[in-house]
């Protein structure tokens, strides 16, 4: 047999098995969303390429391009990937099999399941080389184009589940153990992120959350011990109270909010940040997050309010329930620099009138014990120099700085004076400062900078 016989051959068996894995894709019944992301496009456009190739081939050489370039982007294989999205797949199977036992699955259900998994197993066992060894053979190229390979990164929760995906000759032999996972681990975006948003009336996950670590915040110990606490109780499933931390800016409270995430994602933590303006949405997000494996922080930056505000009532709701049972995996956590969170004018105080509300006192006491609906209140209060000192103290050992006692306090107290005042958000700032300074310039003289405006 020549080599253009050879090449005739490896086509037309391409041919059969491009047209194979495309029906097979097309026949997914619940588990469509796998390839419904830019890998799994380009997969499935780079199969119609090879079985419709071109004169000169073009078309299936810039479809294996971008099929190349879609891995490399994920940084996953291809056998990574469709392993990964049939974990966080969101789908009917998925979201009842959170909150149904395995025996109350509808039949159908894990029928479909089944078949889509052998669906799946199928198009796992299409690896990249054997995709570049296709385009070869189609293209009749003198060797095979470049195959994307990473060596893939160690497993965490998942380990188990794909393991024996791995190991069984029959992935649908496997929909229980997929339904014991979304049980225990969930899907969709609160599998996929650990921190997300509500924006534009969905959520939203956050790919790079704020780094920042609990061992990096000091000098408020009684109340990080407190809220860990409640965060503890929120993780066992005790019903954990809503939290307002209220105190002086830059005292770190939404730093110690972020910090929680980054302790406790692994034991299936989320964290959700919602604007003030998007307050009026809260009913509607708590209910969406009710009955899934993770719990919650609904995390309100900055909260204040006015007169007749929208987002008060609902927060309201939220804060003090209605008929509807609170769910225990969500705990709302809100910051604030006041105390009373709706702001209150000298004309809202009742005066004897005409036209004056008859239980006007009622109605300003409510406003003002607002914040009192809040189970837990941590107050920060401004830091005086000792804090403030022990703060750049700890920051500079876990930065590595290496300058006397000394001048670091004498330069931490200039930096104070002529920016921010003192406070945990300026020791942090000027640890950043002398850092870089110390780093590109090795010799750090008095820090002298133009004041602040703020």
């Amino acid at each position: 047999m020549d080599n253009n016989q050879a090449i005739s051959m490896a086509s037309t068996y391409s041919y059969a098995k491009v047209q194979f894995l495309q029906r097979q894709a097309a026949s997914l019944l619940l588990y469509q969303s796998v390839l419904q992301s830019e890998v799994g496009n380009s997969f499935l456009e780079l199969l119609q390429a090879i079985r419709y190739t071109d004169a000169d081939a073009k078309s299936c050489l810039q479809a294996y391009g971008s099929y190349f370039q879609a891995l490399a982007a994920s940084s996953q294989n291809w056998e990574d990937y469709l392993i990964t999205q049939i974990l966080i797949a969101d789908n009917p199977f998925t979201r009842l099999a959170q909150r149904q036992e395995w025996e109350n699955l509808p039949p159908a259900l894990i029928a479909a399941v089944r078949h889509d998994l052998q669906v799946l197993q199928s198009l796992y066992e299409c690896s990249t080389a054997s995709l570049s060894e296709w385009v070869q053979a189609v293209g009749h190229l003198p060797v095979s184009p470049v195959v994307w390979y990473l060596e893939p990164e160690k497993l965490g929760r998942e380990l188990k589940l794909v393991a024996s995906l791995q190991q069984l000759e029959n992935w649908a032999d496997a929909v229980e153990d997929l339904a014991t996972y979304y049980r225990q681990f969930g899907t969709g975006l609160f599998a996929e992120y650990r921190a997300l948003r509500w924006q534009s009336g969905q959520f939203v996950g956050i790919r790079n959350p704020d780094p920042v670590k609990l061992s990096t915040l000091v000098g408020y110990e009684s109340q990080q011990e407190a809220l860990l606490k409640n965060t503890k109780f929120l993780l066992s499933g005790e019903a954990a109270l809503h939290v307002l931390l209220y105190g002086s800016r830059g005292s770190g409270k939404s730093s110690l909010v972020k910090a929680l995430l980054n302790e406790y994602s692994e034991q299936n933590l989320r964290l959700i940040e919602v604007a003030k303006s998007d307050l009026q949405d809260l009913p509607k997000i708590v209910e969406q997050l009710r009955g899934v494996p993770q719990k919650f922080i609904i995390f309100v930056d900055d909260l204040s309010f006015e007169e007749d505000d929208d987002a008060f009532k609902a927060l309201k709701v939220v804060l003090e329930g209605n008929l509807t049972a609170r769910p225990l995996n969500v705990v709302v956590y809100a910051t604030s620099n006041r105390r009373h969170l709706i702001r209150e004018f000298f004309g809202d105080r009742p005066a004897p009138q005409d036209n004056t509300e008859i239980h006007a006192w009622d109605t300003m006491q409510q406003k003002l014990s607002f914040s009192d609906r809040f189970g837990l209140t941590l107050t920060f209060e401004p830091a005086d120099q000792k804090t403030y000192l022990k703060i750049v103290q700890h920051l500079a050992a876990q930065a590595g700085i290496n300058i006397t006692p000394e001048d670091l306090e004498f330069q931490a107290l200039q930096w104070a004076t002529r920016h921010n005042g003192r406070s945990g958000r300026t020791a942090r700032q000027f640890i950043d400062f002398l850092k870089a300074d110390l780093t590109l310039f090795g010799v750090n003289n008095n820090i002298s900078t133009t004041p602040s405006s703020n």
